[in-house]
């Protein structure tokens, strides 16, 4: 082979790669910035209505079961849930900074160690909350949301497993599948709301808040990125320089749609509840 040839031959290798890591910067770095805003909103909003009277603080709030007089343990694992949640949506995307690991390794494990513990605990008191308190949706949506539980806690388990047999590559791999079913709870809101702007809500009774949409995205909110983090890895192994475009196409939708939805949560109910 000319040597020319052998450059076109590279060319054509480097970049589809770097398009795919470029685009899966991007999504990143927009999934980043929507969480920091649900964790601008938790805080503002939930951990100020608990500081300001505990449990019942809560009690006026859309929260389903939010406070049960005289329930201690189911109004303990509200608060749990509630607290911890603003470590698993801030701590998350921090976990996954190449520049953070490197740079600041002590940091990592320590956050890391925190953000399993806060996943596990508050995944366990979400559980308690919808099969003693019930949950908007329905059966469908208490049953994705339990399989959502589950999935977080085997992911837990499985990523710490890898660490501590220090098999770095598979434990990173692992703490990436527990950011997407953990983050479930984000999905699920960024997903609803860019729905509604893209079609006006089509498949959601608002009233009951039951439809075909929201049980296909009851289990969609952590299927869906599951599977678009296992097509990434798939590609970024592959030399096929047509899979690598075409998972980049991928995540590039999904990087407008999850913008859509995040400005329209931002927007459409988490600001307005703290301002």
């Amino acid at each position: 082979m000319s040597h020319a040839a052998h450059s076109v031959s590279a060319s054509t290798v480097i970049k589809p790669a770097r398009l795919l890591s470029h685009s899966a910067t991007l999504w990143f770095v927009v999934a980043a910035a929507g969480h920091f805003a649900f964790l601008v909103y938790i805080v503002g909003f939930y951990w100020l209505l608990i500081a300001g009277g505990g449990a019942a603080g809560l009690a006026d709030t859309h929260l389903p079961g939010g406070f049960v007089d005289g329930d201690a343990l189911g109004n303990a694992a509200v608060i749990a849930h509630l607290l911890l949640a603003a470590i698993v949506i801030g701590g998350g995307p921090l976990q996954l900074v190449p520049a953070v690991r490197e740079r600041f390794p002590a940091f990592h494990r320590w956050l890391g160690r925190s953000y399993v513990t806060a996943a596990v605990v508050s995944s366990i008191a979400g559980l308690y909350m919808i099969w003693t308190r019930g949950t908007a949706g329905g059966l469908a949506n208490a049953v994705g949301i339990t399989l959502d539980g589950i999935l977080i806690l085997v992911f837990a388990a499985i990523a710490v497993r890898y660490a501590i047999a220090r098999n770095i590559v598979r434990h990173r791999r692992w703490a990436m599948r527990l950011f997407m079913v953990a983050s479930g709870v984000w999905f699920f809101r960024i997903g609803l709301m860019g729905w509604v702007v893209l079609t006006g809500g089509a498949g959601i009774d608002f009233e009951t808040f039951t439809g075909p949409f929201l049980t296909f995205w009851g289990f969609g909110q952590y299927l869906l990125p599951l599977a678009v983090l296992e097509l990434y890895f798939r590609a970024q192994q592959s030399t096929d320089g047509r899979l690598k475009v075409a998972t980049s196409v991928v995540l590039l939708v999904c990087t407008l749609a999850m913008g859509i939805g995040i400005f329209a949560a931002t927007a459409g109910m988490w600001l307005p509840r703290i301002t």
